[in-house]
């Protein structure tokens, strides 16, 4: 596994540091931290001495920028960062490649193009807990990698420590390959001795119209439907729950009626779940994903645990999956 994790320093992202321990990472894998320095105002100009220092390794004027600005006391402090994260992670994995590195701009676009480059297999990003009106007018790092990244996100939130409690997972399923490549994600983790997983499918019946409500026809046939949506998603469930039971984990189905991005949430919460891993089903089309937004990303911005979204990765030269080792 190639995991990115974007640290800036704030709670929320050392939350998400202790989160991973609770992720089923492998035994081994290569980490990659990264922290982004935003800097909104140009650094004061460089000195003569510092142009021409700079200038003998430098390419070019754009070379000579970035050489100036990787040495600037912002970048320096997003360094020091990263390093520090970086110890903490590696503390927590020890036979794991750790690196760390700095980078300026704009996190959103430093993240997405640095796992594009690595050819990550997940990014991990803490969650800022945005009010809705702040995420509608300013959007968050952690939504938009949700929408554009082409590997796998996770948004994580931490959570107190329990002695003996179990590591509890919600799979929803939904039918689509993005879902079951949520179900393989856990399939093949290294989770704990005792961990429980909820296998969810959040099935939402047809209504027939008020015109169809006075047809004895019609009424039948949405209820016939429905009954068979319901059977289906049953059956769904079960062998999803029973391929996980293979696995050594303690799996049940469960089927709820109801809209997905309200259920999953309402039961993650319930039942103290530490993280909902979905697929990466949203829409893609820009207008639609504006004004409807998808499951995937209503949920990880509404749950109170970690979100983990599966994506296939995209890029070229990677194979279907994640990659674990």
């Amino acid at each position: 596994m190639k995991l990115l994790i974007a640290y800036d320093g704030s709670r929320c992202a050392e939350a998400a540091l202790d989160d991973l321990t609770h992720a089923g990472l492998p035994v081994k894998g290569e980490a990659t931290v990264i922290s982004v320095a935003e800097v909104w105002l140009p650094p004061p100009p460089p000195s003569s001495l510092e142009i021409v220092e700079l200038a003998v390794t430098a390419k070019g004027p754009l070379g000579l920028e970035r050489k100036y600005m990787a040495g600037s006391e912002a970048v320096k402090d997003a360094d020091a960062l990263a390093s520090k994260a970086a110890a903490r992670f590696q503390s927590n994995f020890p036979a794991w490649t750790v690196k760390h590195e700095a980078a300026w701009g704009s996190p959103n676009w430093e993240i997405f193009s640095k796992a594009t480059e690595w050819k990550a297999d997940l990014i991990v990003v803490g969650s800022h807990g945005r009010t809705a009106l702040g995420r509608f007018f300013l959007g968050s790092i952690s939504q938009w990698l949700l929408n554009e990244a082409r590997c796998s996100v996770r948004v994580a939130r931490g959570k107190i420590d329990e002695p003996d409690f179990p590591v509890r997972l919600i799979v929803g399923l939904d039918g689509s390959s993005n879902a079951e490549a949520a179900l393989d994600e856990i399939a093949t983790r290294n989770w704990p001795a005792k961990s429980e997983v909820r296998v969810v499918i959040v099935d939402q019946p047809l209504e027939p119209t008020v015109v169809g409500e006075f047809i004895p026809v019609v009424s039948q046939t949405v209820d016939e439907g429905n009954s068979e949506e319901s059977e289906r998603s049953r059956n769904l469930a079960s062998a999803a729950a029973t391929r996980l039971r293979a696995k050594g984990l303690r799996a049940e189905a469960l089927v709820k009626i109801g809209d997905p991005k309200h259920e999953l949430v309402k039961f993650a919460e319930e039942w103290r779940a530490d993280c909902i891993f979905l697929g990466a089903t949203g829409l893609t089309n820009l207008v639609e994903r504006f004004l409807l937004g998808s499951v995937a990303g209503a949920v990880a911005a509404r749950a109170h645990c970690s979100v983990e979204i599966v994506r296939k990765n995209t890029l070229p030269g990677k194979a279907n999956g994640n990659g674990n080792n």
